[in-house]
C-alpha cells in the first residue's frame, strides 16, 4: 500500500527512514506550487526565493510550459535516439536560432552538459588543435561546481565535493577565480584545450567577478587557441538580467552549456550549443543519451524559452534585481557582511552574530514565509521566479529584513 503524507512531520521522517542522507534541507515540505510562491503540506503559504536553483525562473507550474508537456505526453513521450521523432528537428531548430549556435547535443541533467562539453573539447583539441592522444587538459577555477560526477568533482577544490571519493579524473588545471594573471600564465602549457568557467559562481555564493574579466579571459583563449566554455546552467535563460551572463559582457563561449530553466522546472532538460568545428568532431555511436531530445523535453524546452521571451523575463530580472540589492543595502544590521549579486541572482553574505550564522537566518525567513538556502555556511542565496512582481519582491524584502534584524 502507498502511504499516503499527511503532515510535514510524516513525510520528513519517510525521507530520513528510506532516503539517501545525501542533502540537508531546510525544514519544510512542500506540496504545490504557483508562480512565485509554494505551500506546505499544512498549507502555509511562501515565497520561493530559491527557484529550484534557478530551475523554475519562469515561475511554479507555468500554464503555457505545463500545457506543452501535457499535450506531448499524451502523443509520444520517448523513442530514445535509435529512430527520428517529429519533435526533436523543431527544437533543434528553435534552440540553435535563440542562441545563435550551428549545432545543439540536447542531454539531460547540468552535470550531464558538463561531461558532453568536456568531451567536446578534448575531442577538438586532438582532431583539431593536434594534441597529443591523452594528453589535453581543461583549465577550470576555483570554487567551481559543475556537477557532482566523479570528473566534474576531480576539478573541485571542496573538499565535500570531493573528499573520499578518489581516484580522480586527471587533465584540469585550477586556477584562481577572476584572476587574469593566473588565467594568463595557465594557458601557456600548449596542451590546453578549453578553459571552462561559470560567468558568475552561484554555489561558490554568487560570486560576481570584476567587470571585464569574462571577456578578457575569452580574448586570452582565442590568442591561444584554446575553447572558451561557459556554464550558463544557473546563470543562463533570462536569470542575470541578460539572456547569458556571458552577454553582459558581450561574449559568445564556444561552448554553452545550458540547463535548469531550460525546461522551466517541469523536468530534466540540458543542452551542450556550439559551432559545426567543434560539434561535428564527435561521430555516431560516441556520445549519447536515451532520454536527451525526447519529445516531451523538445516541446517543454521551447515553451520555455518562448514564455523568456514574451513575458521579457531578462528585462525583469534586471529591473527587479536592482531593486532588490538596493532595498537590502538598506537593512542595517551588523549580521549583513556583503550584498552582492546580477540581476535577479543575489546572495546576502552574513557576519556570524551571538552564535547565529546562515541557516538561522534562513530558518527565521521560512517562520516568515520566505524560503532560501544557504551555501557555504555563511552565505545566503536569493533567487525568485523571475515572474515576481515588484510588490511581491518588496513584500519578501520586507520579511527578509525582519528575519536578520530579529537577531539584533
Amino acid at each position: 500500500m502507498i502511504e499516503k503524507i499527511i503532515s510535514s512531520k510524516q513525510a520528513m521522517e519517510m525521507e530520513s527512514r528510506y532516503g539517501a542522507h545525501n542533502y540537508h534541507p531546510l525544514g519544510v515540505v512542500l506540496s504545490r506550487g504557483k508562480g512565485p510562491f509554494v505551500w506546505d503540506v499544512e498549507g502555509k503559504q511562501y515565497f520561493d526565493f530559491l527557484s529550484a536553483y534557478s530551475a523554475v525562473n519562469q515561475g511554479h507550474c507555468h500554464p503555457k510550459i505545463v500545457a506543452a508537456m501535457i499535450e506531448q505526453a499524451q502523443t509520444l513521450t520517448l523513442t530514445s535516439r535509435a529512430f527520428y521523432n517529429d519533435c526533436l528537428g523543431t527544437y533543434e531548430k528553435y534552440i540553435t536560432e535563440t542562441f545563435g549556435y550551428d549545432k545543439v547535443l540536447p542531454m539531460n541533467s547540468g552535470a550531464e552538459a558538463d561531461e558532453t562539453a568536456i568531451k567536446l573539447c578534448r575531442r577538438w583539441g586532438y582532431d583539431k588543435k593536434g594534441l597529443p592522444e591523452n594528453q589535453a587538459k581543461m583549465i577550470v577555477c576555483d570554487g567551481n561546481f559543475h556537477g557532482r560526477t566523479i570528473t566534474i568533482v576531480s576539478m573541485s577544490n571542496d573538499p565535500e565535493a570531493y573528499g573520499g571519493f578518489g581516484p580522480f579524473t586527471p587533465g584540469f588545471i585550477r586556477v584562481p577565480y577572476n584572476d587574469i594573471p593566473a588565467l594568463t600564465a595557465a594557458l601557456e602549457d600548449p596542451n590546453v584545450a578549453g578553459f571552462l568557467v561559470e560567468p558568475i559562481q552561484g554555489e561558490a555564493g554568487v560570486y560576481v567577478p570584476d567587470e571585464g574579466y569574462l571577456k578578457k579571459a575569452f580574448d586570452l583563449c582565442k590568442a591561444k587557441n584554446v575553447l572558451f566554455i561557459a556554464d550558463e546552467v544557473q546563470t543562463g535563460i533570462a536569470r542575470t538580467g541578460k539572456m547569458l551572463a556571458c552577454d553582459h559582457e558581450g561574449v559568445r563561449p564556444d561552448i554553452l552549456i545550458l540547463g535548469k530553466a531550460l525546461s522551466g522546472g517541469v523536468m530534466p532538460v540540458s543542452a551542450v550549443l556550439a559551432d559545426d568545428d567543434i560539434m561535428l568532431n564527435i561521430k555516431p555511436g560516441e556520445h549519447g543519451s536515451t532520454f536527451g531530445g525526447n519529445p516531451v523535453a523538445c516541446k517543454v524546452a521551447i515553451a520555455a524559452l518562448e514564455v523568456i521571451k514574451e513575458e521579457k523575463l531578462a528585462e525583469r530580472a534586471e529591473y527587479l534585481g536592482n531593486i532588490f540589492r538596493e532595498e537590502s543595502s538598506k537593512i542595517q544590521s551588523d549580521m549583513i557582511k556583503q550584498i552582492r549579486g546580477k540581476g535577479l541572482l543575489n546572495a546576502i553574505v552574513i557576519r556570524p552574530k551571538n552564535g547565529k550564522e546562515a541557516w538561522d537566518v534562513c530558518e527565521k525567513m521560512k517562520e516568515l514565509g520566505v524560503l532560501a538556502k544557504p551555501t557555504h555556511q555563511h552565505i545566503i542565496r536569493f533567487a525568485p521566479p523571475l515572474i515576481i512582481s515588484e510588490e511581491e519582491l518588496r513584500e519578501a524584502i520586507e520579511r527578509i529584513k525582519q528575519a536578520i534584524l530579529s537577531f539584533e
